[in-house]
């Protein structure tokens, strides 16, 4: 599966998740938390991926060796990495990819990538370190939808491919928890995400229908910062 990006279509195609309000992804301030998609049958993320994140921001903040191969699945997933800060969880950076990438690596990658390079914010900096969260979503279960209203809210991400308005193919997308939260119907949200992918027309039926919709289920990890010091004063004992 090919990957794409939310906004703009560059040229390594990474995805940015841009959303009005931070995503609950089950895991307040100081509890780790894993959430997995209806029908799954084994838990593919771990708390242990939100620590390994915090480890390699740290360590390239700091300029210290990146941490050391982890011990949870290297299995290839498509994933994003969704940086939040403060009680509030206000969004910090949100980058990932639909292509199926090795969890060690993909992990390493995006958690520096959506900490640094969302160009919606500026870069995190270390001072920022102990009021982050990090969540990692695995996503799951792709399916092309018959039309445009063919997926469940609550249930599916959703990423649409269409042409604007001067004929360039623009793709977009929404974590499964993202119209839930904001109270959006399935028309809403469509039009929000064709905005948010760039068209500046009139949004009619006719070009809801034009639109190519993929949908797809997530599961998903959450970790603090005060969890991630919890973990490495167990570590040391």
């Amino acid at each position: 599966m090919s990957s794409g990006s939310c906004e703009t279509n560059t040229k390594k195609q990474k995805l940015n998740h841009h959303h009005q309000v931070s995503l609950d992804v089950n895991g307040g301030s100081g509890s780790a938390s894993t959430a997995p998609p209806n029908g799954a049958a084994q838990k593919i993320t771990t708390p242990a991926m939100g620590y390994f994140c915090f480890d390699t921001l740290y360590s390239y903040l700091n300029s210290l060796e990146p941490p050391k191969k982890p011990d949870f699945t290297n299995d290839p997933f498509p994933l994003f990495v969704t940086w939040e800060t403060g009680i509030d969880k206000k969004l910090r950076g949100c980058i990932g990819t639909f292509n199926s990438i090795a969890l060690h690596s993909g992990l390493r990658e995006y958690a520096i990538t959506s900490a640094l390079r969302d160009s919606r914010f500026k870069p995190i900096s270390s001072d920022e370190l102990n009021r982050l969260h990090v969540t990692i979503s695995i996503l799951l279960h792709f399916e092309e939808g018959k039309d445009y209203n063919d997926w469940e809210i609550g249930v599916h991400g959703i990423r649409i491919e269409f042409q604007n308005e001067r004929g360039m193919r623009r793709t977009a997308t929404y974590l499964p928890e993202v119209a839930e939260e904001q109270g959006w119907d399935k028309i809403q949200t469509i039009d929000s995400l064709l905005r948010k992918g760039g068209y500046r027309g009139h949004v009619t039926p006719e070009t809801r229908r034009s639109l190519k919709l993929t949908r797809y289920q997530s599961e998903t990890v959450s970790v603090s910062f005060q969890d991630y010091m919890n973990h490495m004063q167990t570590q040391r004992c």
